[in-house]
């Protein structure tokens, strides 16, 4: 156990922008989970990425009630991955949890993360169950699986464990560097800045493992074919981003392409979609995936900043 002096055992981090609502409920339950556990020392860093709703005032107010310490820095800087970059910076905890704004964590959510690490396994970043929020919502951004697994390159990394609930020692993060900040959700290329940590983790020859509890619910908010559609398409186009950046060190997710490829062209003799449930196509997913490639590339070129991932930018990670 960690003890007060050399800072908490567990550092959830939030990034935020413009979604107070949601955020607030985030909030309650990771304080609720807190208490569950107060064995288990936690803090609360949020991240306010450039909000421009009342978001800054409604944290004030938690943070002067809270019954957890909590840290709110603003980064105003737009995009996921530089808001989770400033996140890490600023945590103390042995342990980094990732959380996103719009889910809730279980009440035991400790209680299973604790379990998990007591085996003294450091070298592993681990994900838990997402479960939707709302039966409103689509069956999507989730991850239901009820059997503990390790990741092998046989299946795509994108959805393996979900950067919504996503969890790793101190010592992880600094081995695997900081986020690419051409990835992500605010980001020229929308999404992937999860699935390219995973990739470099996994490059590294550290495992990657789902587990069945850990749960979050995810209050997504998409309940139409189109929203979902859209958000797919951006999925689709980090994806391609990613192939492309690591084809040389892990040319299997080319073999994911071409599977995709082939699975396309299938579809128009008759074969399944993608995703029959919510009826996408894998049309959408070949030409998003190659757009993706060529803005990679243009950013590639044209040397756009993405956060390096250097022995001494991840020096400020130690604590």
């Amino acid at each position: 156990m960690a003890t007060e002096k050399r800072g908490p055992l567990a550092s959830f981090i939030v990034c935020t922008r413009n979604r107070a609502d949601a955020l607030e409920a985030c909030i309650r339950s990771i304080e609720a989970a807190c208490q569950s556990l107060p064995a288990v020392t936690s803090e609360l860093v949020v991240v306010n990425n450039a909000s421009t709703d009342d978001t800054a005032q409604r944290l004030a107010r938690i943070a002067a009630t809270s019954s957890i310490a909590m840290t709110l820095v603003m980064e105003p800087r737009p995009g996921l991955a530089a808001a989770r970059n400033v996140g890490m910076e600023r945590s103390r905890g042995q342990i980094l949890i990732f959380v996103d704004d719009d889910c809730e964590v279980d009440p035991r959510y400790l209680q299973d993360l604790e379990r998990h690490y007591a085996a003294g396994e450091r070298w592993v970043i681990r994900g838990g169950r997402v479960e939707l929020g709302s039966p409103r919502d689509l069956p999507f951004t989730i991850k239901r699986a009820r059997t503990r697994a390790r990741f092998t390159p046989d299946v795509h990394p994108g959805g393996f464990i979900l950067g919504c609930n996503m969890t790793m020692h101190r010592e992880v993060a600094l081995q695997i560097g900081r986020f690419d900040e051409r990835l992500g959700a605010g980001s020229p290329l929308k999404s992937a800045e999860d699935t390219d940590y995973l990739v470099r983790a996994f490059q590294l020859g550290i495992p990657i493992e789902y587990v069945p509890d850990m749960a979050v619910l995810h209050h997504h908010g998409r309940d139409t074919r189109e929203a979902i559609e859209r958000l797919h398409r951006d999925y689709s186009l980090g994806n391609g981003a990613l192939c492309l950046k690591h084809l040389v060190k892990a040319p299997w997710l080319l073999r994911h392409f071409c599977w995709t490829m082939r699975s396309a062209c299938h579809e128009l003799l008759g074969g399944p979609r993608f995703d029959p449930e919510v009826s996408l196509s894998h049309w959408p997913i070949v030409f998003m995936n190659l757009l993706g490639a060529i803005k990679f590339a243009h950013l590639a070129i044209t040397k756009r900043p993405h956060g390096p991932e250097t022995t001494q930018s991840n020096r400020q990670l130690v604590r």
